[in-house]
Order: structure tokens, then C-alpha cells, then sequence
């Protein structure tokens, strides 16, 4: 049975207002997210099915997330196919936003697509009016919390047997300085 809340552990790693689109005549950078479309689900399946061993968003999940207005479903392509996609949630109660999954394509690690993704992300959480973002991270996924800790987000609390596996994960938040 899945958990409440998803937990992105990013294995795959080393909504819909969506972002303005780029300049028309400009092309997009190797790294440059875009909000996920209907087209898209297929390979954010395949993304799920490669990158998590268990609490895999379904395709009745994926569907949810990309027609909810307060979420943020956004992609990155490699070769005319999403290679990375993260899920940010806002709900308007909450205070933090919560990046509820990121998932790197295997051959396409490395590359800074999970970075691009999560300082899309916090764009988003920031214009939104929120405090920061928040997380869950597994504590054996020393690449993923290398990600986050680079970010700039910091532990909260141990969240022993977090993981279907029995897993321990970490519950990690990034606060926003004010702006000037």
C-alpha cells in the first residue's frame, strides 16, 4: 500500500501554472525544465517503473498531478523524451511547499538535470508566496542527499522505517531568504 506522502528519495538521481515559456526564438538549453503534458505520461511511467524500486506514482497519480493547478509537474527532455521530471505540490494551507518526487533517467545522471529541476522548482515555491520547500530523502541515498545538501536544504528530523523496505529517511527543508 502506498504512504501518504512520497517520498523523493531521487533513486534515479547520482502543476499547472506553469513557468513562462522561453523566448520563441530562442531554443532550449539541454537543461531546461518545461511543465509535463498529457503526451508525457508514458515516459513519466517508464521514469517511475526505472527509478523506484517500490511506492511508484501510478498512472492515475501522474494524471491527478498534471491536471492539478497548484502543483508543478515539470520535465526535461533528452532526445524528444522527458529524461528527468520532478512533482512540487503546493496546496494553499501549507506554508512549505513540498517537492514530492525527482527522477533522473539513468543515462542522463550527472548531466545537472536534477539540479535544473529543483532550482526550477524553489522558483516556483518562491513566486508562489512560500517559506521554502521541504522534503523526504531515503538516508542510504547518499547521492540524492549530496543534491539537496548542495541546495542548501538541511535535516529536520530521522524518520526511522520511513520506506516500505523498512528503510530509515530523513526529512529535509530548505528555507527562503527574503528578498531585498
Amino acid at each position: 500500500m502506498r504512504p501518504a506522502c512520497r517520498r523523493p528519495d531521487t533513486a534515479a538521481l547520482p502543476e499547472h501554472a506553469a513557468p513562462s515559456p522561453p523566448h520563441p526564438a530562442r531554443p532550449l538549453s539541454p537543461a531546461s525544465p518545461r511543465p509535463a503534458r498529457p503526451a508525457d505520461l508514458a515516459a513519466l511511467l517508464a521514469l517511475e517503473s526505472a527509478s523506484f524500486a517500490g511506492d511508484r506514482l501510478s498512472r492515475r497519480a501522474l494524471r491527478h498531478h498534471l491536471h492539478t493547478p497548484r502543483n508543478r509537474l515539470l520535465v526535461i527532455d533528452r532526445h524528444g523524451q522527458p529524461a528527468a521530471y520532478a512533482l512540487l505540490l503546493m496546496p494553499r494551507r501549507w506554508r512549505h511547499a513540498r517537492l514530492y518526487s525527482l527522477a533522473v533517467d539513468a543515462r542522463a545522471r550527472g548531466q545537472g538535470l536534477g539540479r535544473a529541476l529543483l532550482a526550477a522548482l524553489e522558483a516556483e515555491a518562491r513566486a508562489a508566496g512560500y517559506l521554502g520547500v521541504q522534503l523526504e530523502v531515503r538516508a542510504d541515498n547518499a547521492a540524492a542527499r549530496a543534491l539537496y545538501a548542495g541546495a542548501g536544504y538541511r535535516p529536520l528530523t530521522s524518520l526511522p522505517a520511513y520506506y516500505a523496505d523498512g528503510a530509515e529517511g530523513w526529512r529535509l527543508r530548505k528555507e527562503f531568504t527574503p528578498e531585498p
